[in-house]
């Protein structure tokens, strides 16, 4: 089995190169050309194309917004379940304050310095950007969607 390299702020984002640097860049050229075809004239098939290039690249748009979503809802729900196990008594009672954009960002951060996190993201209303900077101790998610 191959070791996984320590996942930190700077490089905890995934891309899928065949998402990212083929189906994204392939149907945005087919949607440039498709969109220039209707510049030489409006017809059945000029349209016809554009309209299915648009149809993909929604589709491709929404099949990655939709399972990052569904990613973010069981992320929410396993992380409110860790806050119930590893926050003070005081807290306990503000984890349905927590967004579920803060607890996406709050699942890296170890055991041992959830409390203070939750805390100051609750106080503060910070995003996720400042969440994940203050962690110290990166928990790694090698699962991510």
């Amino acid at each position: 089995m191959s070791k996984k390299r320590p996942q930190n702020y700077a490089n905890h984002v995934k891309w899928v190169p065949l998402f990212h640097y083929v189906a994204m860049p392939l149907l945005g050229i087919n949607l440039v050309l498709a969109l220039v075809g209707l510049l030489d004239g409006i017809t059945v098939e000029t349209l016809n194309r554009a309209g299915v290039a648009v149809g993909l690249m929604l589709a491709l748009f929404f099949a990655r917004v939709n399972a990052l979503k569904a990613q973010d809802r069981v992320i929410r729900l396993e992380e409110r379940m860790r806050m119930a196990r590893l926050l003070p008594d005081d807290l306990k009672p503000r984890i349905e304050e927590v967004t579920t954009a803060q607890c996406v960002a709050l699942r890296f951060a170890g055991d041992d310095e959830l409390p203070a996190l939750v805390r100051r993201a609750l106080d503060e209303k910070a995003d996720q950007k400042t969440i994940k900077q203050a962690i110290e101790n990166w928990r790694p998610d090698y699962q991510r969607v």
